[in-house]
């Protein structure tokens, strides 16, 4: 048997600055964060019978005992940080990859130090070649010296049971992943399918590098969805983390979250 666990690191407002910062509508105004975007941010934890997989590493942020947020969640969920195997990761954008290394005693740790880390080889050159407020390059350079990194080129598939593929759509090597377990279908779209809403407004994102092409994408792995009935495990949606699809009037519609 499989075991699910949404890792939610919560919400937040991001302006052009690219800052992520808390936001908690029960006590902010999202009159006081003007030209913000509000962003729910939840990595996911799958336990399988080969491995215990991480999908993204959130913000890397730490709480106020200076413990990181996504260790703490890990532990509360009954497991131990060191037991994960693989971490796969979608894109290298902070909000995404923050939580790969930290910083302890002066110098960069691995944040999984017994996982490989599984990231596509032309979305870290592009990362560590194009310095932007989305990328952080300190994290990066060290975790390409590491033996845990594990370069993908295009599509494959991993041990078996994990397919990866590159989608381009939000930036421009995203990948996701699809894992077929005991338990059925699991996909992981990262921020090509990051809202189970966006499927239904077929949403173009002015922030996506290529907002028309993920809008497909959404549309296209919705309907795969509902064929091979897929787990859909969503980043940034609080309320569907984990969604499946139907058709209803010939139209796909969210069936319901697990």
């Amino acid at each position: 048997m499989t075991k699910l666990v949404v890792l939610t690191e919560g919400q937040y407002s991001v302006d052009q600055s690219k800052k992520f910062i808390p936001f908690d509508p029960a006590f902010h105004d999202p009159k006081d964060r003007p030209a913000s975007i509000f962003v729910h941010v939840q990595p996911f934890l799958l336990q399988t019978e080969q491995d215990l997989i991480l999908f993204d590493t959130g913000l890397g942020y730490h709480n106020e005992q200076g413990e990181l947020v996504i260790h703490k969640a890990i532990q509360n969920a009954g497991f131990d940080p060191n037991e994960v195997t693989k971490v796969l990761m979608s894109h290298l954008h902070f909000d995404h990859a923050g939580g790969m290394v930290y910083e302890k005693d002066g110098s960069m740790q691995l944040s999984f130090p017994n996982a490989y880390y599984y990231i596509q080889k032309e979305e870290l050159n592009f990362a560590l070649t194009h310095a932007t407020q989305s990328y952080r390059l300190a994290p990066l350079e060290y975790l390409r010296r590491s033996d845990a990194l594990v370069l993908l080129d295009g599509a494959g598939s991993i041990d078996g049971y994990i397919d990866y593929e590159i989608t381009g759509g939000h930036c421009p090597f995203h990948q996701v992943f699809k894992l077929h377990t005991s338990d059925g279908i699991y996909f992981y779209g990262g921020d090509v399918l990051p809202e189970a809403m966006q499927v239904i407004r077929r949403f173009i994102a002015k922030y996506d590098f290529d907002g028309r092409k993920c809008m497909e994408l959404r549309n296209q792995f919705a309907a795969q969805a509902v064929v091979e009935n897929w787990k859909c495990l969503m980043y940034h949606d609080q309320k569907n983390a984990i969604t499946s699809f139907e058709i209803i009037e010939d139209a796909i519609s969210i069936k319901k979250p697990f």
